[in-house]
């Protein structure tokens, strides 16, 4: 199941489309309304809370900008055994 469902998901991220909307996606979280409401007094593991949103968010960017590399890498590897890159 794990290869048939990465396989999905490494195909869809391809897409434009996802990268597009995973953009918009960063750009609204890091603006007005997301940053107002995490912008508490509130302290969890003697971090601020807003910190802590920018340092998750951070790191959650990290790891979508890896799957789309995986993405491009596992494309790439397809068209090499199928013999049509240049």
């Amino acid at each position: 199941m794990w290869p048939i469902l990465k396989t999905l998901l490494f195909k869809r991220l391809r897409l434009k489309e996802s990268w597009v909307i995973f953009f918009i996606l960063g750009i609204i979280m890091m603006n007005y309304p997301f940053v107002t409401i995490f912008n508490k007094p509130i302290v969890v593991f003697h971090i601020p809370f807003l910190y802590l949103y920018f340092q998750i968010g951070w790191l959650v960017s990290i790891f979508v900008i890896f799957l789309f590399t995986k993405a491009i890498d596992m494309s790439e590897r397809e068209k090499d055994e199928k013999g049509e890159r240049h």
